[in-house]
């Protein structure tokens, strides 16, 4: 584990090699879970950092996850886009799976705006439905602020309240009412992956109240409320979680159906961004 005086020189260190590239500064970072990918190559780019050319920056290895950061607008609102994670279950330590986020913050963004492709925990949910994160269970997985703090990014006891903005979280179910598109609301839970829930595993997790869960996106939201910015996500429910008992889970099905939701979970991601400028 690095100290925090290494944690910082790396997280400099991955800004001045994007910096060497463009000079444009982000007023939202947005990262793109499964299905979502095609928005950055749609944007209004003015350049892209592929993360194999920034030295010590962890590099996806999931299917799917293109890896590089995209620089443009959508709407009037600048961007950074991470078109492609990584997970903890890569193998990557908790300090490089949350670098990215310190690093686009680092580039300038007060806004973190998360997508995920998740499992549905809630009966009431669809394949196929979107959810705008009110909160999340965190407890699952390590905390990305382990080790020394680096009191320059936050306290080193930072209030987890509210970590989904409430007026964002209204404003993303306005504009899927504007658009006409169904919206969930609940609550996400993170688990380390890669196997996907037992049956008892769900109802555990359905007993919390967590209505989604998946493999990202918690540990990101920790970060970027420590750092003090504004964070809202939004989660594709590509499947019931854990499968059926005749029909286990597979990572296709998943890929799959985020596919087949991409379109509306594109124009509602990007009509709710264009709003944040």
């Amino acid at each position: 584990m690095l100290t925090g005086a290494e944690l910082k020189n790396q997280v400099d260190n991955c800004v001045e090699q994007i910096r060497r590239v463009t000079d444009f500064v982000p007023d939202v970072a947005l990262i793109l879970g499964s299905g979502l990918g095609a928005i950055a190559d749609e944007i209004d780019s003015v350049a892209s950092v592929d993360y194999h050319d920034i030295d010590g920056f962890p590099v996806s290895t999931v299917s799917g996850h293109k890896g590089r950061f995209v620089f443009g607008k959508i709407g009037e609102t600048k961007v950074v886009i991470m078109q492609g994670r990584v997970h903890y279950y890569e193998g990557y330590s908790m300090q490089q799976v949350v670098l990215p986020v310190r690093v686009m913050a680092g580039l300038g963004a007060k806004i973190l705006y998360l997508t995920n492709a998740a499992g549905g925990i809630n009966t009431y949910f669809d394949a196929g439905d979107l959810m705008v994160i009110k909160d999340q269970i965190s407890s699952f997985v390590p905390s990305p602020l382990i080790g020394e703090n680096v009191d320059e990014w936050g306290v080193r006891f930072p209030s987890m309240n509210d970590i989904y903005d409430r007026e964002y979280v209204e404003m993303i179910k306005d504009t899927a009412k504007d658009l006409g598109i169904v919206l969930r609301s609940g609550v996400y839970i993170q688990t380390t992956g890669p196997q996907y829930e037992s049956i008892a595993e769900i109802e555990m997790f359905r007993g919390f109240g967590a209505d989604a869960v998946g493999m990202s996106t918690a540990v990101e939201a920790i970060v970027a409320k420590h750092l003090g910015m504004k964070v809202c996500g939004v989660s594709c429910i590509t499947n019931m979680a854990g499968g059926t008992p005749d029909k286990p889970l597979t990572h296709e099905e998943v890929k799959e159906t985020a596919d087949r939701a991409a379109a509306n979970f594109k124009k509602l991601v990007t009509e709710s961004i264009s709003k944040l400028s």
